[in-house]
């Protein structure tokens, strides 16, 4: 077996190990997790920030313990293969919202791109608005995990984290970080930034985790 045969076996015996980490759901629990209404229109809560794009000079990086780091303007990162899901988003402020259209990158296909290493267990989203949150690898690899750019089949606005956000449905909304710009993959966990003032670190809804 040549050298690039062994790192080929190597990159497919590590994706199935993550596949294998990827959350378990219990199909039976109830859609709207306790604690929780449904909410009139889509609210719009962040830490007062809303930093201004331009295409131009925007970046997308994917750095720390990964085998092809990224880093890419707007129109190279838009050019990667989209998808679009529909999927439901809940707030620890205690409101959800149902049925979600959005359109971006499945977050399974940039791990196949990026490919991590056997160190990488850990990701922090890094944000334009100085916002961070963090998330085991384990928790992102479900295919329902999104880069987000579309809302709706258009752009999406700055108020719901325009250019790019990160959408992970089965977590509440804090974990879907907006305004994103980079993805960290690390060995060891970082707390983010509502993390550190004292919210849950994992952000379960139907556990209600929302405080540590």
């Amino acid at each position: 077996m040549n050298r690039t045969e062994k790192m080929l076996r190597a990159k497919a015996h590590l994706l199935q190990k993550f596949k294998k980490m990827v959350p378990r759901i219990d199909p039976t629990r109830k859609r709207l997790p306790p604690g929780q209404h449904m909410a009139q229109g889509f609210p719009v809560l962040d830490i007062g920030v809303h930093p201004q794009f331009d295409a131009a000079t925007y970046r997308f990086r994917v750095t720390g313990e990964v085998e092809n780091p990224m880093d890419l303007s707007w129109d190279e990162f838009t050019a990667l293969p989209k998808a679009e899901q529909v999927s439901d988003f809940h707030c620890v402020t205690t409101w959800s919202k149902f049925d979600v259209r959005w359109g971006g990158m499945k977050f399974s296909a940039l791990l196949e791109m990026v490919q991590p290493t056997a160190k990488a267990a850990h990701v922090i989203q890094e944000c334009n608005d100085g916002y961070t949150t963090n998330l085991p690898l384990a928790e992102m690899l479900g295919d329902d995990v999104i880069l987000a750019y579309e809302l709706d089949g258009e752009p999406l606005p700055v108020e719901h984290g325009g250019p790019l956000r990160v959408i992970v449905p089965h977590l509440y909304g804090w974990k879907s970080s907006k305004f994103v710009t980079s993805l960290v993959f690390q060995e060891h966990d970082s707390k983010g930034f509502w993390e550190t003032r004292g919210y849950h670190n994992h952000a379960d809804p139907w556990k209600e985790e929302r405080f540590g």
